[in-house]
C-alpha cells in the first residue's frame, strides 16, 4: 500500500503538457527534465510534488504523440501512480512499459490535496480524507 498526496488535473492532459515539446534537448538528460514535469498544466508541480503522490487526471489523460518518456518523468518525479478515468492507450502502454501503475477508476471525487492510499494487490484507491474506497 502507497500513500500520497493527490494532485488532480482535468481531461485531455496531453503529453506535451506532461513533457513540454520546447525542452525537446532534454530528452536525453530525463532527471532533468522530470523537473519540468507537467509544469504547463500546474507551474508548481515539479516543485512541490513529493515521492509517493499521485497524479490524478480525468478522461483521456497521456493523449497526443507516442513521448515514452512522458511517464518515465512522472516517475523520476517520486509518483507512485497516475490515476484517471480513461487513459490514450500509447500512455497506458508506455506506462506500464516503465513500471508506472496506471489506475482507471472514476476519479470524480477526488479533490486536489486529498491523502489517497492505493493497494495494488487489492485494486483499490482508498481516499483518506473523504473517507471512500474505488475499486479498480
Amino acid at each position: 500500500m502507497t500513500e500520497g498526496t493527490a494532485w488532480v488535473f482535468g481531461d485531455n492532459i496531453s503529453t506535451d503538457l506532461i513533457a513540454p515539446g520546447r525542452l525537446f534537448h532534454l530528452r536525453s538528460n530525463l532527471p532533468e527534465l522530470a523537473k519540468h514535469v507537467l509544469e504547463d498544466a500546474d507551474p508548481s508541480f515539479a516543485s512541490k510534488v513529493r515521492p509517493g503522490d499521485f497524479v490524478v487526471g480525468g478522461a483521456n489523460f497521456g493523449l497526443g504523440s507516442s513521448r515514452e518518456h512522458a511517464p518515465t518523468i512522472i516517475k523520476l518525479a517520486g509518483v507512485s501512480a497516475v490515476i484517471a478515468k480513461s487513459f490514450a492507450r500509447i500512455f497506458f502502454r508506455n506506462a506500464i512499459n516503465v513500471g508506472l501503475p496506471a489506475i482507471q477508476c472514476d476519479t470524480s471525487d477526488i479533490a486536489p490535496g486529498d491523502r489517497l492510499a492505493v493497494d495494488l494487490a487489492a485494486g483499490t484507491v482508498t481516499d483518506l480524507t473523504k473517507g471512500f474506497t474505488l475499486t479498480f
